[in-house]
């Protein structure tokens, strides 16, 4: 029996393909100020975590991992018919987004990532790993704490500020779907989410579309910056959700972006 695919839908029908992978505790709502500017551009893929908005929560502790969701990508991609794309990653996808870009860099025109601190944590002398008994502990508490334990979570959407009305009610939305066991298997099945040591091998056209008043993110930039080849920088007056509170400024940007390194571009 074939591997299970994480839940995704195309949104428009011009243009390059455009996977968009949101972060922990998110879904497809955090593309929603997004998808009409970028469809006049490219196709935008949407894709949600397992267990997260529509996806299944898969029992194989392998679906997980890292290379649990590059191979996702990649059945996707097949599943598309197509050769190459560019993907962009929001937050924790970010870790996902930039790990297949530097595994498959023949089948990425070029990659788009936002404010990470798990991608980019260890460069602020954090250590993103726990101990095997931390990790298991925790995931037992969400699993028997379920949606009341997430809703306490610091990244849940309902703690969230300065986001548009319609905006924030869809993320709530989505994260009343989400499947706490899937949390749960994340936690047991990824350890450490740093992709610092891996920025050196980028080969791709990348771009970061930074929101400037996370400052507790400004670590994490400048080491994207100075350990990441291929990296251009844009700024944005905004917090962690850049592409939600200046949806204008992360759309211009990821357009131009396409545009420019496109293959019709080159």
């Amino acid at each position: 029996m074939s591997a299970p695919i994480p839940y995704f839908e195309v949104h428009g029908d011009r243009g390059p393909y455009l996977l968009l992978m949101h972060g922990m505790l998110s879904g497809r709502s955090q593309w929603l100020l997004n998808l009409p500017a970028l469809t006049a551009a490219c196709r935008p893929v949407v894709v949600e975590l397992w267990g997260h908005g529509r996806s299944p929560a898969p029992d194989d502790p392998a679906l997980y991992s890292y290379r649990g969701y590059l191979d996702s990508f990649e059945r996707i991609r097949s599943e598309l018919g197509i050769d190459d794309w560019f993907v962009c990653g929001q937050s924790f996808g970010a870790t996902l987004t930039i790990r297949y870009a530097i595994q498959y860099p023949e089948r990425t025109n070029g990659q788009i990532f936002t404010n990470s601190a798990s991608a980019l944590v260890a460069a602020a002398g954090q250590d993103s790993s726990q101990s095997r008994p931390d990790l298991e502990k925790h995931a037992q508490a969400i699993a028997a704490g379920g949606l009341k334990l997430i809703e306490q979570m610091r990244i849940h959407p309902s703690h969230a500020r300065n986001l548009p009305k319609e905006a924030k009610q869809a993320l709530l939305a989505d994260a009343a779907l989400i499947n706490p066991r899937a949390i749960a298997m994340i936690f047991r099945h990824i350890n450490g989410s740093s992709v610092v040591d891996l920025l050196p091998r980028n080969s791709v056209p990348s771009l970061l579309v930074c929101g400037s008043r996370e400052k507790s993110f400004t670590p994490g930039r400048i080491a994207a910056e100075q350990n990441m080849p291929h990296l251009e920088v844009v700024m944005a007056e905004a917090g962690h959700t850049v592409n939600i509170q200046r949806a204008d400024v992360f759309n211009d940007s990821v357009i131009d972006f396409i545009q420019r390194h496109g293959k019709d571009s080159n």
